[in-house]
């Protein structure tokens, strides 16, 4: 029993890593790193369609597109969660400005993780208003 509960407290302290680097990715609008290691993620975020998982390429571009259109503000992390043995979600609330405007707008960010051959690769990203 505690050999299990050395792995969950050993994999939510990588899952915490993981979200800090998460935050600091799209605070500084970099996709690639925001993407880490990940082989494809899902992107349910404004301007594109529910789909399956996207290959790394495209999710990058798709990402980049998407975050050229703000200036942030800020980005906090709320909420840092695992929710089973390798399976976690990292919630973080944006504060951002459209390009060329004034008027400052909040999201939410759903980011889901998994465990993939020791680590904690970004498998989704989902946007909420």
């Amino acid at each position: 029993m505690l050999l299990c509960v050395t792995r969950s407290l050993a994999a939510q302290h990588g899952l915490e890593d993981a979200a800090r680097a998460a935050r600091a990715a799209w605070l500084t609008h970099d996709p690639e790193a925001l993407m880490g290691r990940s082989a494809a993620v899902v992107l349910q975020i404004p301007g594109t369609n529910p789909s399956g998982p996207l290959g790394r390429g495209q999710a990058v571009e798709l990402l980049r597109r998407y975050l050229r259109s703000a200036t942030e503000r800020a980005v906090e992390l709320r909420r840092v969660r695992e929710v089973a043995p390798g399976n976690g979600f990292v919630e973080l609330e944006r504060e951002y400005a459209v390009v060329g405007t004034r008027d400052v707008r909040r999201e939410t960010l759903f980011l889901r993780f998994r465990v993939v051959g020791g680590q904690w690769e970004l498998t989704e990203v989902r946007s909420s208003p």
